[in-house]
């Protein structure tokens, strides 16, 4: 079994998470994205974070949330992604679509059909925390 190992920034504002969905993608995810060889989960997802949405994340600043584990979505079937989930205050400003993102939003749980299955979960553990509705 094939397994990706990814890193994601949760961003809550009023009740909703940010989100992104990637040119090409059907879905939506966290911004984030793999670790560069010798760099931690948390300034992958801030690098990510910035290279996506344009915001300036301190990886230092960043505290675990999850690590989910779900089949992948759009790679071969069995593969799983591993999905470790940083909260963290980011800076103010509005994230804008960056790169190969091609469109961003602010998702409660009722848009959890649009989002990836790995995401599907993170909209889980929100509402459970009773950060997003």
């Amino acid at each position: 079994m094939s397994v990706v190992e990814a890193a994601a920034w949760v961003c809550v504002r009023e009740r909703r998470v940010l989100v992104v969905r990637a040119i090409g993608s059907d879905a939506f995810y966290l911004p984030g994205g793999k670790p560069e060889p010798g760099e931690s989960d948390a300034e992958a997802a801030a690098r990510e974070v910035s290279e996506e949405v344009g915001l300036h994340v301190d990886p230092a600043a960043l505290r675990h949330f999850a690590t989910i584990d779900a089949p992948a979505h759009n790679r071969p079937p069995g593969t799983r992604v591993r999905l470790v989930c940083f909260l963290g205050e980011g800076p103010g400003g509005e994230p804008k679509a960056a790169n190969e993102i091609a469109e961003i939003g602010w998702f409660t749980s009722a848009d959890a059909g649009r989002c990836a299955p790995a995401i599907r979960i993170v909209l889980d553990e929100l509402v459970g925390a009773d950060l997003i509705d």
